[in-house]
């Protein structure tokens, strides 16, 4: 199995692969998106730094897990991914359940993309690849991410305060964990058009 084109009403999800590393320039250099996960935004030479290896990784591939890129009309608007955020580049592949996470340009913000395409991915997760279990993490204050969350069906689990060197805003009041099984799923929304093999 491999990563597929998903295609939902509005998104297509395509496999990320090297030739989308500038992509994440814009995201990554947005300290509006890095609010919760650096406290500041990265430079151009760090966002290349941290996405070349994960844009080449294909070992995630033979599970049907990694990243994925969306588009709007051929018009980038962020990332999405299944399995890969709690990973670094080259780390095997948990089996029966992944970590879910994504990133939206600010100005997409609101439109409802990130939990669009989150949907899809999970109906991907539970309908195709046959995973049992899917959690996030984020920052307690990631209101704005905990609300995907919930819309998505996910439920929050556990919440931890946890130690940082560089402690972001916010950081005392802990990371939450929401998690959705296959025995849970139940969200019909987004209708997933096509999925299809690699573009």
């Amino acid at each position: 199995m491999t990563r597929p084109v998903i295609t939902t009403q509005r998104l297509e999800l395509r496999p990320m692969t090297p030739e989308h590393l500038p992509l994440h320039r814009e995201l990554d250099t947005d300290p509006a998106v890095m609010r919760y996960l650096l406290g500041r935004s990265r430079t151009a030479a760090e966002s290349d730094e941290f996405w070349a290896p994960r844009c080449a990784e294909k070992i995630a591939d033979a599970a049907g897990l990694g990243w994925w890129v969306g588009f709007v009309d051929d018009s980038f608007v962020g990332w999405w991914d299944l399995g890969r955020s709690d990973s670094e580049p080259g780390d095997g592949v948990k089996l029966g359940e992944a970590e879910i996470g994504w990133r939206v340009l600010r100005s997409q913000w609101g439109k409802g993309l990130a939990p669009e395409g989150a949907t899809a991915l999970l109906h991907y997760a539970f309908e195709t690849v046959g995973l049992d279990r899917a959690w996030a993490e984020t920052m307690a204050v990631n209101t704005p991410s905990r609300r995907v969350m919930e819309k998505i069906g996910m439920q929050h689990i556990a919440t931890e305060v946890r130690d940082w060197d560089d402690p972001l805003p916010g950081s005392e009041l802990g990371e939450v964990t929401y998690e959705i099984t296959k025995a849970d799923w139940t969200h019909p929304w987004p209708q997933i058009i096509s999925i299809t093999g690699p573009r």
